[in-house]
């Protein structure tokens, strides 16, 4: 007998028109997740297909949430993930950056992070890079 080929489950989330009062209100996100046949013992593979501007969220779609990593624990499911995401649109971290730029603008000047963010879900630039409209 051969090996068995390990499939892995995937699947796309999208968070819709946060209707929160926080910096993304209105905007929408795609997650993909890559869930291996390890399952719940090791963490799913997520990552925002939406380019974002965000302090946790790097422009390659990487996601810091602790849960995600050093948290993790079979406990926890997609569910405790999806609720994760929305907390980081709800309350961004900058102590904890993947985008390093963003982090520091939201810990220095709460206004501009705003404008920066809202140009980004217009699809504006910031800086050289260009971002996709996400407003609905």
């Amino acid at each position: 007998m051969g090996k068995r080929k390990r499939t892995y489950l995937k699947f796309f989330l999208i968070l819709r028109r946060i209707k929160d009062n926080g910096f993304y209100r209105g905007g929408s996100f795609t997650f993909s997740f890559r869930v291996s046949p390890n399952y719940p013992h090791e963490p799913p593979k997520v990552k925002c297909e939406t380019m974002v501007y965000h302090p946790n969220i790097d422009l390659e779609g990487n996601v810091c949430l602790n849960i995600l990593r050093e948290d993790w624990k079979p406990v926890l499911t997609i569910n405790s993930i999806v609720y994760g995401l929305q907390y980081l649109f709800l309350e961004p971290n900058p102590e904890d950056p993947l985008n390093k730029e963003a982090a520091e603008v939201l810990q220095n000047n709460r206004r501009l992070f705003e404008q920066n963010v809202r140009k980004a879900m217009n699809g504006g630039y910031i800086g050289s890079t260009c971002f996709e409209r996400c407003l609905k």
